[in-house]
């Protein structure tokens, strides 16, 4: 590896490491809770007797199955998202496929199709 390579490697590691070990919480009892926590939190704040409009058709049974199914939905449409993006590049692309019946592309003889 070049010497930028090694550079740019150890910086990752920094930015990915740092933000676990640094004891910023922010005022907050879970400093990696979710945004829909805190949402919550702050509506029930500034308004007592706020009632939601409606309730969940289903609720999973703990944080880590409702992580699993977030990681699958963000997972499914990262590959929709790269298969669309790539099939739309491929389209846009000329074929280089060589049409066989086309009488102006001579077949390419190889060694292996020379008579005996």
């Amino acid at each position: 590896m070049t010497r930028n390579n090694l550079i740019l490697l150890g910086l990752v590691l920094v930015l990915v490491v740092m933000p676990l070990l640094l004891p910023v919480t922010g005022g907050l009892a879970e400093p990696f809770s979710g945004a829909d926590g805190q949402a919550q939190a702050a509506i029930s704040d500034a308004h007592p007797d706020y009632r939601p409009w409606f309730e969940p058709l289903w609720e999973p049974p703990s944080g880590e199955i409702e992580s699993l199914l977030f990681t699958l939905q963000a997972a499914l449409g990262a590959g929709l998202l790269g298969f669309y993006l790539g099939l739309r590049r491929g389209q846009s692309r000329p074929s280089k496929r060589v049409n066989a019946r086309d009488p102006a592309v001579r077949p390419v003889r190889t060694s292996a199709d020379a008579p005996d």
